[in-house]
């Protein structure tokens, strides 16, 4: 049989044996209404998602939906292996845990005593900062972005402990307060090298993945390794269709674990019949932490806890090139949702959730509130009627705010006799008011209150089961000549990167490395915002520009210097 005819047979084979495993459908209705929730990714078309339903330690449902892979027509399925991104960090948290069994570290060491070339800050950083997203290492996913870093390119171990090791700064004093990032999860995997001797790839699968059965199992730390059975990541192409989504990284920790339905099955059993790690493993896997004011913070090691219409859940979701994950426990009933999708466009978190309320519907407690005191919290509290307030009441709450510690900006604006915040996105979203000073976000359920403290407005988010506040700031309309001032040549030393800022027809505009110039929009005065990313500006003693920060989602106050500039500087 010639080489062609025999792949087309083989890949033809396995495609008959995967369809042949899916499950037949069950008498009690439940399949159908599961099914519904995936209707738009099963097509004989598209990339999609393969789903587990786990109860007492058993798949009691699964099936793929849409193609694993669209050049040879192959499903996705139970036996299918995924790239679950950060649903990987439990199986990281799991290997330091099993470390600290061992008596190879502690988690309250200083993370020096491992890795004595990361910067001496004011307050120490321990192990179990990393583990909680506590520690105030700024994300260096990040800090790659801003640095110019070609996502479709090759990046290394060395490369993400490069750029770690330049940082001047925290986001905060570690334990102060909670900002998920991946740079954490990283040197946890430095600090299993390091600890142990065997790269994590290689005591996960010797201390985890083997003693399970997980065969189908890897941390894929070399990008040209050949992953038996892998599905293909996509995302949708420009002007339709789907393009391939893969990643060519090799740093590990924060991601990187590639498997599938059936090896996450022999996992979620070691969580109620622990051949790993024994009890103790367990109840330290599910441990919340707390900061150092003492409040809870929902994040445990590697997984997030909270409640969910009255029951206890534990999940992680991943997000990561085109492919998209979420493993989903109620412990208490014994019953999971593993959910591991092909397509960036999906959301299996929502997934996930869509089915656990299929099954458990007659046990979800219907007056009960979805508790939000954990970063993981799907969704918020949804309290009180809306009511209807007056234009002038409205208008009254229109604004920019910003937070002080992260950088955040909220513009509050008035459209057809509606009030909408906008987070400097794409799109502005609709506050539903429940009271005159007290909105919900239509988008999110989270809230938002507008009350004045000494004399100054402030807008009070609620998200997450913390309040943040953001204080009212003028909004600033430099001139041309304004502008004029800002431009020039800066230089990170954190980024090891040059941004040039020039004026042209358009206003203020910045271009990086290998980047086009992109506009950046004035909000207050020395205050700058492009696609997400705020710019602070300083001056020196003659109120020059002298150089700016940059803060985005999980970093803050990045330095720049302005090429020439003195070393005195000053917030105006």
């Amino acid at each position: 049989m010639p080489r062609k005819a025999l792949c087309n047979f083989v890949l033809c084979a396995l495609s008959l044996l995967l369809i042949s495993q899916q499950p037949l459908a069950q008498s009690d209705g439940l399949t159908a209404k599961v099914d519904a929730v995936f209707a738009s990714y099963n097509k004989p078309d598209s990339p999609g998602c393969a789903l587990g339903v786990i109860k007492n330690g058993k798949l009691i449902y699964t099936r793929g939906y849409g193609l694993a892979n669209l050049e040879h027509n192959l499903p996705n399925g139970a036996e299918i292996v995924y790239d679950i991104g950060s649903t990987s960090k439990q199986f990281t948290a799991a290997s330091i845990l099993l470390l600290a069994q061992q008596g190879k570290l502690a988690l309250d060491d200083d993370v020096r005593k491992l890795i004595p070339e990361l910067p001496q800050y004011q307050k120490p950083i321990t192990i179990r900062h990393l583990l909680q997203h506590t520690s105030g290492l700024r994300d260096y996913l990040t800090l790659f972005s801003l640095a110019g870093v070609n996502f479709d390119d090759t990046t290394t171990e060395n490369d993400a402990l490069k750029i770690i090791l330049r940082q001047q700064g925290l986001n905060f004093a570690p334990g102060d307060e909670w900002l998920y990032s991946n740079s954490g999860f990283f040197l946890l995997s430095i600090i299993v090298k390091r600890a142990s001797g065997k790269s994590l790839a290689e005591f996960a699968r010797d201390q985890i993945f083997a003693p399970l059965g997980m065969t189908h199992t890897l941390i894929l730390d070399n990008h040209k390794r050949l992953v038996p059975r892998r599905a293909t990541g996509y995302s949708p192409a420009p002007g339709g269709g789907w393009q391939i989504e893969m990643s060519n990284f090799e740093q590990t920790g924060d991601g990187a674990v590639q498997t599938s339905i059936n090896d996450l099955l022999l996992w979620d059993r070691n969580f109620y019949e622990p051949k790993v790690g024994g009890a103790a493993l367990l109840k330290q896997l599910h441990e919340v932490g707390a900061l150092n004011s003492g409040e809870k913070h929902g994040y445990a090691a590697g997984l997030f806890v909270d409640e969910y219409k009255g029951l206890r859940r534990v999940a992680h979701g991943g997000a990561w090139a085109g492919f998209r994950a979420e493993l989903l426990r109620f412990p208490d009933q014994q019953f999971s949702v593993a959910c591991l999708c092909n397509l960036g466009t999906t959301n299996p978190s929502q997934l996930a959730l869509r089915v656990a309320d299929v099954y458990l519907a007659d046990q979800f407690k219907t007056d009960a509130l979805v508790k939000a005191d954990a970063p993981s919290a799907t969704n918020a509290p949804v309290s009180a009627a809306p009511v209807t307030l007056s234009e002038s009441e409205l208008q009254a709450k229109v604004g920019l705010y910003r937070n002080a510690a992260s950088g955040e900006l909220r513009r509050i604006t008035q459209r057809d006799g509606k009030l909408r915040v906008d987070p400097f996105g794409p799109n502005s979203i609709e506050l539903i008011p429940l009271g005159k000073d007290r909105f919900r976000v239509a988008s999110n359920g989270n809230e938002i209150a507008f009350e004045t403290a000494a004399g100054q407005s402030q807008l009070k988010l609620t998200r997450n089961g913390r309040t943040e506040i953001f204080a009212s700031v003028p909004t600033a309309a430099p001139t041309g000549e304004d502008l004029a001032a800002y431009a020039g040549r800066y230089f990170s030393p954190e980024l090891d990167t040059t941004f040039d800022l020039q004026v042209g027809p358009g206003g203020l505009a910045f271009s990086g490395k290998d980047a086009p110039k992109r506009p950046l929009l004035p909000t207050y005065r020395d205050g700058f915002i492009s696609s997400g990313v705020l710019f602070e500006f300083q001056r020196d003693a003659q109120h020059k520009i002298s150089g700016f920060t940059l803060s985005a989602g999980r970093i803050r106050h990045v330095r720049f210097v302005r090429e020439g500039a003195t070393s005195e500087t000053k917030r105006d």
